[in-house]
């Protein structure tokens, strides 16, 4: 088993959605430990957006690349290639004013790729990464969950579905700005569901 952790907080330390996703992760080698683990900080080694002249190098045939926009389409590559071998995805993915972080925003244009993690069809879109298990840890501030003010959430179901991966489990870490009896009562919370996931 390989499985892939995507940290996605731009804090260093103390991000409640990476320290879930690590424990995550641990529960997964405890169970597993033949397996290997790759972690992928976007914070630490923040992949580049997708700009105009990373638009012209994706759409340039391969063969016509100039050097520099061979070595840029190359860092997508890169990633594709990380998700496309794993067989679990960890994904840390806190909401910054109702959204996913920039950092995982150029992660998700990086592996969006046309006829290679999905493709048109007649009948729509088919994600092309398929059979592997995810599992998101989604800290806020605030109380979010199945509420109208919840945005990310449905940008990350939709997402990962587009590209294959359905077989997605969430753990929320809400309430984080609401002091801390909420906040601790909300990581523990998030614990018994970690623990309730990989029992």
């Amino acid at each position: 088993m390989i499985i892939l952790q995507i940290n996605s907080s731009a804090k260093s330390s103390g991000s409640e959605s990476t320290r879930v996703a690590t424990n995550i992760v641990n529960k997964l080698l405890a169970a597993n430990p033949g397996a290997t683990v790759e972690v992928r900080d976007l914070a630490a080694n923040p992949h580049p957006v997708l700009d105009e002249a990373a638009l012209q190098a994706l759409f340039t045939p391969a063969d016509q690349r100039s050097a520099e926009q061979a070595a840029r389409v190359a860092l997508d590559d890169a990633l594709i290639a990380q998700v496309q071998r794993a067989d679990v995805i960890v994904l840390g993915a806190p909401m910054y004013n109702f959204g996913i972080t920039v950092q995982l925003k150029s992660w998700f244009d990086a592996i969006a790729r046309a006829g290679v993690t999905f493709k048109y069809t007649e009948n729509g879109p088919l994600g092309l990464l398929q059979g592997k298990k995810v599992y998101v840890a989604t800290s806020r501030g605030g109380m979010h969950k199945d509420a109208p003010t919840d945005t990310q959430f449905p940008h990350l179901k939709m997402f990962l579905a587009f590209i294959g991966l359905t077989d997605v489990e969430y753990v929320f870490i809400e309430g984080q700005g609401y002091g801390p009896e909420v906040a601790a009562q909300q990581k523990a919370a998030a614990d018994a569901r970690v623990e309730e996931l990989l029992a």
